[in-house]
């Protein structure tokens, strides 16, 4: 089991735990420390263990919570098993957020790939990481959900998740699938008291703007707040039953609309 705990204490907060699958220095983390400051237990996943226990002891420190590392690579369905299996150990999952993408290039590169140079190999990575891990990380934590009648799936996308965009095929059929996913598990389980949503990122995000460890820059013009984006995460979680959202667009004020 590869989990570690970040405080004295073994026991869950009562507020239950916040599963947070596919954890980066932006983004993923800044929705960790939300849920973390709202007092929840926090499970943090992703490939790379050794610089996620770092995130998880940064804030375990700063938030004086529970937060557990736990690898997990979401391409393969062995390993989405036996990190779930850790997660589901600590208790009751009431927050599931699935953040995970695959990124074919090296040094976080978004550069195209023309269709006639992607390999099977790129593309079926893709499309597992973006809906096939959604898939397996969603059927593990939701009949937990339906026993209480309480939970919230929240679903990253992307602008690749509504249009075909040149050289990004890859990307494109993954989240569309994502997408798709997110419509049936709301139609069949919000009615049982299970809050799932889509939200979609039509941009970049950067860097937090108040805060940022050592040798990481501040988010310059026009990308999005990560800390910004996670408090939109937090709402969609408390929203009233009676007016859930189950998909919303996120954007910088300074973004053009196309």
């Amino acid at each position: 089991m590869t989990m570690r705990s970040m405080t004295s204490s073994t026991t869950a907060s009562s507020r239950g735990i916040a599963a947070i699958v596919g954890v980066g220095p932006n983004l993923g983390r800044s929705i960790a420390r939300k849920f973390a400051h709202e007092g929840y237990t926090v499970a943090i996943l992703a490939r790379d263990l050794e610089r996620l226990s770092r995130l998880a002891e940064e804030i375990a420190r700063e938030k004086m919570s529970q937060v557990f590392a736990i690898r997990i690579d979401c391409s393969d369905t062995k390993s989405v098993r036996e990190a779930f299996e850790s997660v589901l150990s600590l208790g009751f999952v009431e927050v599931l957020v699935y953040n995970a993408y695959h990124q074919p290039l090296p040094n976080n590169c978004w550069n195209p790939i023309s269709f006639q140079h992607l390999t099977i190999d790129t593309f079926q990575k893709s499309l597992a990481v973006s809906s096939l891990g959604a898939f397996h990380c969603a059927q593990r934590v939701l009949p937990a959900m339906v026993e209480r009648g309480k939970g919230t799936i929240l679903f990253t996308g992307c602008s690749a998740s509504l249009n075909g965009i040149t050289g990004y095929s890859q990307l494109c059929c993954g989240k569309f699938a994502l997408r798709a996913l997110a419509q049936c598990l709301a139609s069949e389980f919000q009615p049982q008291g299970v809050h799932i949503a889509h939200v979609i990122i039509d941009g970049v995000v950067g860097p937090p703007r108040q805060r940022g460890s050592i040798g990481e820059q501040q988010s310059s013009e026009g990308t999005m707040d990560p800390d910004a984006v996670a408090q939109t995460y937090w709402q969609l979680h408390v929203q009233h039953p009676n007016a859930w959202t189950q998909e919303m667009d996120l954007r910088s004020s300074t973004s053009r609309f196309l």
